[in-house]
């Protein structure tokens, strides 16, 4: 059979596989989605399951305790550090939440960045999703930096930058997210 021919038929039974299992065609690209990302991702791919399992246990056990009820806490982990960001209503929930964290199972840091201070509002977090994008787009337009590797992550103007980068790229990674217009403050959590 010519290459022509073969490559006829292998489209046309992928269309037609494509088609017959449409409900698992988004299941599909987004399994593919998930394992480039991991193929890209300067941690090993247990290390990647380790920081998700610690991102659950720990978003649990903060939903769990009513006394952070009326708090914004996101939870990042990345290498298992875990970056805590968000605001509290006291310094004790700050210290409740750095304990939690440091109880958790397969946690080896802890960079609590929690803020005493009001909830943000959602004009503040559409802001704050704003600049994270635009750091990002000049990262890409960066040839030193390779994106996957460096985790963004912005709560009230602040933006915190974790990953397993040479401390160069760090620095750079730095300088470009202080010069981005909308950020406050950015916080080096690299390794």
């Amino acid at each position: 059979m010519s290459n022509r021919r073969k490559l006829i038929r292998t489209t046309f039974l992928s269309a037609l596989l494509t088609v017959t299992l449409s409900g698992c065609a988004a299941a599909l690209v987004g399994a593919t989605a998930v394992g480039i990302s991991a193929a890209t991702d300067t941690r090993s791919v247990g290390t990647q399951i380790d920081d998700q399992t610690i991102e659950v246990r720990v978003i649990t056990a903060l939903k769990n305790d009513d006394r952070m009820d009326d708090s914004r806490v996101q939870v990042v982990s990345f290498n298992r550090s875990v970056l805590l960001l968000g605001q509290v209503t006291n310094s004790s929930l700050r210290e409740l939440a750095s304990h939690i964290v440091r109880n958790t199972k397969g946690v080896d840091r802890v960079h609590n960045e929690l803020q005493v201070a009001p909830v943000i509002s959602f004009g503040q977090i559409s802001k704050d999703t704003y600049i994270t994008s635009k750091i990002k787009a000049k990262f890409v337009a960066n040839d030193k930096i390779k994106v996957s590797d460096i985790k963004v992550v912005t709560e009230n103007g602040e933006v915190a930058l974790m990953g397993l980068v040479d401390r160069d790229i760090a620095q750079l990674a730095i300088d470009i997210a202080r010069n981005i217009n909308g950020v406050t403050r950015v916080i080096d959590a690299f390794e």
